[in-house]
């Protein structure tokens, strides 16, 4: 994809917490009409669907004004211009994977065994990174700032909380590192669009590899 995509503004450090995180400075304002709050909600839906269909470079303000069937000024008025939309995309769609994996259904949320949590949250974000890797590619922080930004903090500090639920004995610091190695969207840019490998053998992958860095638990619960 030939289109130069605009620079990310970089988060602020945060507190390590583990809960829902901005990933730009774009804020919802707590005090949003109700008309307001939908017509923003509806161009983030148009926009998400733009970016599924023809990646981050298909996202213009004219795009998802016509797609949410609304005037160009009021994509303007909400977002400013494209790299704010970009941010709020982003953060709209890092909410709604947080919100699946802290508090939504099992597998994924709370309330299943840690090892089918684990294989359910890799796949989740294998097919998220699936729909949005252009975006993510985009809003890839710069190497001194990779695993300290906000998102990725709260992603490493789950499946870190995981992992130690599931294999106590185990150092969960550095095996949470290497699963989130393979979720990275540049290794799963590499592995999809380079090497041409199904999204099924990716989360098989997963699985296969959550399987036997956890293999001890099992066979203890046996």
């Amino acid at each position: 994809m030939s289109a130069v995509l605009p620079p990310f503004p970089q988060p602020q450090e945060p507190a390590v917490q583990p809960e829902l995180l901005q990933v730009g400075s774009f804020e919802e304002e707590p005090g949003l009409r109700a008309d307001a709050a939908r017509n923003r909600a509806r161009l983030l839906e148009a926009a998400a669907r733009l970016v599924a269909e023809h990646g981050a470079a298909g996202v213009t303000m004219e795009a998802v004004a016509v797609a949410a069937n609304v005037g160009k000024g009021t994509v303007f008025r909400r977002f400013g211009d494209r790299t704010g939309l970009l941010t709020a995309l982003l953060d709209h769609s890092e909410k709604k994977f947080q919100a699946a994996f802290l508090s939504g259904p099992p597998p994924l949320g709370p309330g299943a065994p840690p090892v089918e949590r684990l294989r359910a949250f890799g796949c989740a974000l294998l097919r998220r990174s699936a729909d949005e890797l252009d975006l993510q590619l985009a809003a890839e922080p710069s190497a001194e700032r990779r695993f300290s930004n906000p998102p990725r903090r709260v992603l490493h500090s789950h499946v870190a909380l995981l992992l130690r639920q599931a294999v106590p004995d185990a150092d969960v610091e550095l095996l949470a590192h290497t699963l989130m190695g393979y979720v990275s969207p540049d290794l799963v840019h590499h592995l999809t669009r380079q090497c041409g490998m199904p999204s099924e053998r990716l989360e098989a992958g997963w699985c296969d590899l959550v399987d036997r860095m956890t293999a001890t638990a099992d066979e203890q619960s046996r």
